[in-house]
Formats: structure tokens, sequence, C-alpha cells
């Protein structure tokens, strides 16, 4: 497997290597490190030296498994490969993952949190570890061990780090697999957590770890030609601590600590029932479906069939403990409890399986079949005629009892190990019975002399060499093919099935090279509403992926659809406008722009519908007035008047066609239009009987209206201006026409009109203007977003830094988050998990920033607002153009945080000064020499009323 790695899991180098050990040459988890990080080397960059290339990169070292005797159904992969099935309650999982696809992102997420020398992360891959997406703080040290809480009868199956328990961090020493008795014994003194199995290391340590294994850092090869093998848990574990339990003078001159990560959960998949198990216990954390969303949903059994054409009716007590995969099973087998059975061909067979009979058919060349049974909790251990070495359930010698055959006569020593000795058949296809499958399985098999002597004169493999001549090519195009065949069908069965959960541009992409027709579905008033959305964009990348010309089509429908999802709440709370002013009365409304810190893009539909939102930001005025201004009051014709005092621009409407023009792009008043639509003056926004005319229902109101609109921030200013102008338009129509609209009122109404207007866009930059000062808004999923509102207090931004330690500069560059917006939500629609996995972070990153506030702790944010800028700039690598990053670089020296506000490409920057000294130069620096000529610092200053409302 590791040869054709990287052709069969898609994972190229440099990115991903793969090695396994010299063959006969087992070399230990420390050994089998250290050569995997040489031979990467020598693939990669083999004209540099070791430690440059160390440096290059931090290292992600992942152990697949040794000979996986407890699960020889993925002996042949390593268990890290091992399909893992959709959990119903993720989103962006994709059919064809395995356990080391799900275990990256979390991984990759500890390596990065890790401090300035990590080189490397070492982990075990037979393992799932959940654990909560905000890390604590990490020591730096040369040797990290992240640990959990765990029972003592768990543990002694694990690795145990023992802690002072007056030092919470500092590691006293580790054991390895100590019994539950001496934990508890030693509990009264120390502090205990298991070992994940998760270690960073830093350059010194990983060194260390080569030295051990015989490195010569100065000729950069092994001492005597060869790795000399070594332990990491049972050998450099225990030498590591104030008082380890071994001595290494070398390694306990590195530093090391353990730090517990938090709300950590752990699953085992180094057996066959600890797979099924774990996977049963990871698809019932959500039972009820408050997170999938599927109808009807329920604890799940522990039955997985996965990338198999499985037509057995199941019972659940009948049939529990089942995995079935890459396999076809007719309705013809009859089956028990306690089955794994991986690789059955295609078959029309009757076949009985005892319960605990486990079978892995292997193919072998080009036409041939290995067929491996096996007991659910064989242990492929032990030597082959002792009584304790079990086989399908029993004995292995009773097996050769049973059915007439003769150890010595066939060629077995009975102190051959079981792994190594060749019990499995290999025949072709074309003479695969289930007459003899029935034979080598039946715990009591009749007499049937063909058969053993059949077995007899077959080549046989040993469970080692099936793992050496397995042609994988074929187990992986037979995994393919049916794996294929079962998306139509989840897609059918949609409202059940976790389909628009997968990861759709992945699923589209294979689907794409079947010749299939896509299933129509028809979707009800029950269904959930988003789910015909996704299926439109599903469509769309289908038909990207076949290169037919109306894949934007369906994409078009998929947006489309959403806007009237969101507009449609509002259509369902019409307006009845009634004139509320005298004729001479004049409403005036303000509002600040707002200031995004962290959390933005979560508030972003379908995201936000999906999965919530949570947002931290600040409503502010600039130069000490409230840049965004709205006059309304009537006037005598029937007509509507906008005009734009900025733009010096004017436009009279005097019909519904007129007004319904709100999506016309360019037009200046557009807003203003579909805001006069959402206020009632558009029929089907309208609670009454429709007029006949707009100047009808003028005429009935009691005349025209007139707005001006004040936007005194440029366009593509990143600071939410667009939404916040709606925000106000609303509030004056709002108060004109007696609607009662309050702030959560206008909230919503605000979202429905960006939609409208094909702009997309979230609710952050009307929640951050419409209320007063600092606060973190959340929104919990669904349709109707409602924010719940938590104040921060404001001594971070308040006179003391505002304007001094923190500064707010404009770059003289604009854009539009219009294009950038809707390629991330392509990707939020099709579920894409790089994009939610960011998101996720971004949303984590918030909730560090709001602590960061709420402490006063001024570093604390700093380093939060720098996650920020990284995280949009990994959803987005337009956010940080050439010509912003020349203006972050003439003044790096002097920031110790900065971020451009909204989208990002241009705009507002806010800049974080490491001291009032560096505030003077970055001042200096920027206006000596500024970028371009409208490019000028900005005074600011937090708004503690939020959007304002007054009367002449």
């Amino acid at each position: 497997m590791a040869a054709e790695f990287e052709a069969l899991e898609g994972k190229a180098r440099p990115q991903w290597f793969a090695c396994s050990d010299p063959v006969g040459q087992p070399l230990g988890s420390g050994g089998g490190t250290v050569n995997l990080l040489v031979e990467a080397w020598k693939a990669s960059a083999p004209k540099e030296n070791f430690s440059s290339w160390l440096r290059q990169s931090r290292k992600l070292i992942l152990h697949a498994g040794g000979q996986s005797r407890r699960l020889p159904a993925y002996a042949a992969t390593g268990k890290l490969l091992m399909p893992l099935p959709v959990l119903r309650w993720g989103r962006g999982q994709r059919l064809d993952q395995s356990l080391l696809d799900v275990q990256v992102p979390d991984y990759e997420r500890v390596l990065a949190h890790g401090g300035p020398s990590t080189a490397a992360l070492v982990t075990s891959g037979d393992v799932l570890l959940r654990f909560a997406r905000e890390l604590p703080p990490f020591p730096e040290v040369d040797v990290l061990g992240l640990g959990m809480w765990l029972a003592p009868e768990m543990a002694e199956n694990f690795g145990v780090y023992f802690l002072p328990r007056n030092a919470s961090s500092e590691l006293a020493f580790f054991l390895q697999k100590p019994p539950a008795a001496k934990i508890r014994e030693l509990a009264e003194d120390f502090v205990c957590l298991v070992d994940t199995g998760m270690w960073l290391l830093s350059e010194r340590a990983v060194r260390v770890l080569m030295q051990r294994c015989g490195w010569d850092p100065e000729t950069e090869k092994f001492k005597g030609g060869a790795i000399a093998p070594y332990e990491l848990y049972a050998q450099f574990g225990l030498a590591l601590g104030k008082t380890p339990s071994a001595n290494d003078p070398a390694i306990a001159k590195l530093t090391c600590a353990v730090t517990p990560l938090p709300e950590a959960h752990f699953h085992h998949f180094g057996t066959s029932q600890q797979m099924i198990e774990s996977v049963a216990a990871l698809q019932n954390l959500d039972v009820d479906g408050s997170n999938s969303g599927l109808i009807g949903a329920r604890e799940h059994p522990d039955q997985v069939t996965q990338n198999a054409r499985f037509e057995v009716s199941l019972r659940r007590q009948g049939n529990r403990t089942l995995w079935v995969e890459n396999s076809v099973v007719p309705a013809g087998w009859e089956l028990g409890s306690e089955h794994v059975l991986t690789g059955v061909p295609p078959n029309d067979w009757n076949l009985k399986i005892e319960s605990g009979v486990c079978l892995d058919f292997a193919p072998i060349a080009r036409e041939d079949v290995c067929i491996r049974p096996y007991g659910f909790r064989d242990r492929f251990s032990g030597k082959l005629g002792e009584q304790g070495t079990m086989w399908l359930g029993q004995p292995a010698a009773h097996w050769f009892k049973a059915r007439g055959l003769d150890f010595k006569a066939h060629g077995f020593d009975p102190d051959t190990d079981i792994q190594c000795a060749a019990l499995f058949p290999v025949l072709p296809m074309s003479k695969l019975t289930p007459e003899f499958v029935a034979w080598l399985i039946s715990p009591k098999p009749t007499s049937q002399p063909k058969f053993a002597t059949l077995w007899s004169e077959l080549p046989r493999l040993s469970a080692r060499q099936m793992g050496e001549q397995i042609n994988l090519a074929r187990l992986f195009e037979q995994r393919t093919r049916l794996r294929q065949a079962c998306v139509a069908p989840m897609m059918k069965n949609f409202r059940s099935s976790v389909f628009f959960r997968l990861d759709l541009e992945s699923t589209a992409r294979a689907f794409a090279r079947t010749s299939e027709p896509l299933p129509e579905l028809h979707f009800e008033p029950r269904d959930e509403p988003m789910q015909s959305v996704h299926d439109q964009m599903f469509r769309s990348a289908v038909a990207r992926h076949r290169g037919q010309a109306d894949w934007n089509q369906f994409e078009a429908r998929a947006f489309a659809r959403l806007r009237e999802l969101i507009a449609g709440e509002a259509q369902l709370s019409p307006a009845a406008p009634q004139c509320r002013v005298l004729e001479d009365q004049i409403i005036w409304v303000r509002s600040p722009v707002r200031f995004d810190l962290a959390g933005g893009w979560t508030d972003t539909p379908p995201y936000c519908i999906e999965h919530g939102g949570k947002v931290l930001n600040l409503a502010v005025d600039l130069n000490g007035q409230p840049p965004i201004q709205v006059f309304a009051k009537l006037c005598e014709r029937p007509e509507l008047v906008v005009r734009s005092i900025d733009l010096g621009v004017e436009e009279r409407i005097r019909t519904y066609a007129e007004l319904d023009m709100y999506a016309v792009p360019g037009n200046p008043f557009s807003l203003a239009k579909a805001a006069f639509g959402l206020a009632g003056f558009l029929p089907r926004f309208y609670a009454g009987k429709a007029f006949a005319s707009l100047e009808r229902q003028l005429e009935n109101f009691g005349g025209g209206i007139e707005l001006s609109l004040l936007s005194a921030v440029p366009k593509g200013s990143g600071l939410g201006t667009s939404s916040i102008l709606s925000a106000t338009v609303l509030a004056a129509l709002g108060e004109l026409c007696g609607l009662s609209w309050d702030r959560n009122v206008l909230f919503s109404r605000t979202l429905a009109l960006e939609q409208m207007l094909t702009t997309g866009g979230g609710w952050q930059d009307q929640a951050g203007a419409i209320f007063r000062g600092i606060k973190m808004i959340e929104t919990s999923p669904g349709l109707t977003q409602k924010p719940t509102l938590r104040w921060l207090p404001e001594h971070l931004f308040g006179h003391d830094f505002a304007n001094r330690s923190i500064l707010l500069y404009y770059t003289g560059l604009t854009r539009l988050a219009k294009n950038i917006l809707a390629e991330i939500v392509r990707g939020i629609f099709l579920n894409s998990p790089t994009h939610l996995s960011i998101i996720a972070d971004i949303a984590a990153n918030a909730d560090i920033a709001a602590g960061a506030i709420q402490k006063c702790d001024y570093d604390l944010l700093l380093g939060a607002i720098r996650q920020s800028w990284l995280l949009n700039q990994q959803l987005d690598a337009g956010t940080n153009p050439p010509a912003v990053q020349k203006i972050l670089s003439a003044v790096s020296d002097y920031l110790g945080a900065a971020k451009l506000l909204g989208a990002g490409g241009g705009g507002y920057l806010l800049m974080f000064a490491k001291d009032e000294t560096a505030v003077a130069r970055i001042r200096h620096t920027l206006t000596t020499q500024p970028p371009n000529p409208r490019a000028r610092f900005v005074d600011f200053g937090l708004s503690e009323a939020g959007l304002q409302l007054t009367r002449s």
C-alpha cells in the first residue's frame, strides 16, 4: 500500500508521502517515524540537507498500523485507510472518506497551534479523537504530550502521563499500559492523563529520536547503513519527565509538558469489535436528528454497510454488530451477528454464515481471489498448534481436525506463528463456489473430501503474505464501482439519507464520471427548505464536471431559490403603510458603520441558516459623526422621490413597474426601491387588497414620499455601508409609515432586502450598526435569523486606545464583495469541507476575541485579530492583494496586528500598534509616503447609540 498510496489515494508528493518498514525488518514506532522522515526527505528534497528540509514546514506523521492482527479486514491497506461511513450529523464528508480523511483536519489544527519551535506531530492512526475546536495555549517545550481524562480501567490499555499535583503541566514520568491498580495507587500523588497518541516534537526532539535510531547528523546517514529498531512510546516516552522510569541522559535534557485536550473523546479502531462500536457511537452522537435534520432519526444500530450492494433484510437484534464494506451480499445470504464482510465479489449465492464468522476476499493478480475466513474475536497471535491460538473462534487445530486435514502432512509446523501460516486459499474467480466457502467457514462441516483436496492443492497465503500480494487496484476498483452505484439511490432517498449533507462537489465529480442520469426529485412543503437549494447546486456541479454548457443555469436557480426563501419570510409578514408624519415633518435617521473584529462569514446565508452565526463587531462613528444618514418626508405629488446627496443624483418613481426594477445592476437607488417594496409599496409585500397602481396607493396614503440618502464613506470601504444604508432607509420608512419596526425587525428585513438585490450578504453589517457599542451577536440555525446580543466592556476601544493604539486607515483601494461572496457561497452550498472548516474556525476565533475584550487583555485580542486576518485569507486568497500587503509591509515592524475590514481586498485597514511610539512611526510612514492620493487616516469612536431616529 505504501508504494501505491499516491496513485490510489490521490494524495500526491511532496505534500504527502508514505512508506513502510523494510520487509522482514520491523523498526518499531520510533524507528518507523525516523524511516518515514528520511525517506520523505530523500524523495522530495535530496539536494538539501535534512535539517533544512525539516525546517521548511511542520511535518504530520501518522502511523497507519502494523500487521493489524486484530483487525484483518484492513491489514493490507493499514487501519488508517479503512473506509469510514459518512456520519449522519456531519456536513461536508465524502462517500469515499477514510479514517485518515476524518482525522487529518483536527491533527492539522493541533500542529498549527504548536509553538514556534514545533517541527512535527506524531500520532497514532487507529484512533479518532474528538475535542473542542478552541485549543488551550500550548507550552513551548521540546516534547508536548496531549492527554485526556479516562478511567483507570480504560487507561490501562494506553500510555499514561503522571503529573505532579502542584505543577499542572509538568511531566513527572510516563508509563506504557500500566495496570489499573497501579494508576489508582499513583493517582494519590499525581494527576493521571491518558496519552492520546499525539506528540508535538521540536527539531531538537526529532534530532534526539533520530540519533537513538543510529542517525549521524554529520554524514546524514545511519551508522552501519541501517536504522536501529526503536520504540517511541515504550522507550523514548519512558525516558521523559523530571523523574523518568527509564534512564537516557539525552532524552532527559529535553523539556517536556502535558496539556489536556478540552472535551476530548476517544474512539478506537484497533479491533473488529472496536471498529463497529466506534462507528455506532459516532453515529449516535445525534440520536434525535437535532443536528442532522434527518426525518425520523433514532438510535443508529451497530450495523454498518458502505460501498456495498446489500440485499439482506436485517433484524435489529438478530443481526447485531455487523460490518459490510466493498461487498455484494445478495438476498440469498443468511446472516447472524458479529460479522465483518469485506471484498465479497459479485455473486448470486445462497450462503449461511454463523454468528462470529467473518469473511475477507482479497483480489490476487489479475483474476484470482484469496479467501480469508476468521473469527470476530480472533487475534491472529500465537503458535498454530497451541490450544489458545484461535482461528474462526476455536483453537486453530480444531479447524484441521474437523476437515480431516493433518498439520504436518500439509507442511505446517505447530510452532509457526499463525500470522505466518499459509491458511488462506487462492483460486480463480471462475472456481469460487458458495459450497467451498461454506466448507471453509462451517464450525461443523460435513465430510467433503473434494473440498479438502481442493484446499490442499490450491496455492495458499498467510495473513502476512496477503498484504504483500494483494492487487490493490482491483480492490479499489470494486469499491469505487459499488460506491458510485449508491449515489443515485441515496439522492432519491434524500429525506432519510445524508445525501444533501455530503461534500457535494466531491460527490458530483465522482458521479459525473458515470453515464447515469440524475434522478428528478420532487420537494414537498414538509421538506427542509435548503435541500432544494443544495439540489440545484449539485446538479450544477455535475453538469460542470461533465462539460455541459448549461451548468450555470442550475447555479443561478440555487441562488434564486435562496433569495426566494429569505425574501419569502418578509412576504409572510406584509406591511400596511399609513402616513404617520405631519406634512412639514422630517424623519432623520443616522447610523454608525461597523468594524468586524472576528466571526465575519458565519453570518452569511446559507451558512448561518444551517449552522447559526457568531460575530464580534463594533458600532463606530467616523470623525465624530454617524456617517450614514437618511432624511424622509412627504411630498405633494403621488410619487416616490429618491435623492443621493453624496452622488448628486435623483430618481422619481411613479409606477409599480418602475419600483419593481430594484434588481437592475448599476442602479444607484436599487436598495431604496427594494426598501419601498418591503415597506408595502409593492403589492406582494402589502397587507391588504392591492391597489390598481402605485399612484392610487400613494393618493390613499396621503401623498408621495421623498428620501434623501447620505453615505459619507467611500464605496467599497469594507465598513458594511450598503447593508447599513438599507437598514437606515427601512428605519426611516418604518417610522414615516407607522410600521412599528424595532431593531430586530430591521435586522431581518435588511437581510431579506440584500437577497432581493441579488448582492447576497449576511446580517452582521446591519447588526453592527443598529445595535450600539461592542457586542457578540449570535443566531441559531433556521431561515428566520434572530439575533442574540451580548455586550462587552468598551475599555480596549475607548479613549485610551482609539486613535492612539488602534488606528483606522483608508487604503484608497476598493473592491466589491459580491464576486468574493458568490464564490464562497458556492462552496457553502456544496458543503465544501475546506470552506466549512475555515468558517467553523472563524466562529471559534470570535469566542476567543470576545474573551479577550471581556478580560481587557490587549495582547490576547491582538492574537485573535491576527487569526481573523489569517483565516480570512485562507477563505479567499484575494483578501490581501499585493497593494494591501505593500502597505502592511511598510509598517510591519510597528504592528501587533492588523486586518482589512469587511471582505478584504481594499477599503479600510484597522491597525493595532505595538505601543504609542509605534503609533507615531506608523502615522509618519504612511502620511509621508502614502500608497496613493486617496489614502488617509480617519478618526473613529465607539457609537454609544447605534441607529438614531428623530423627527423635526
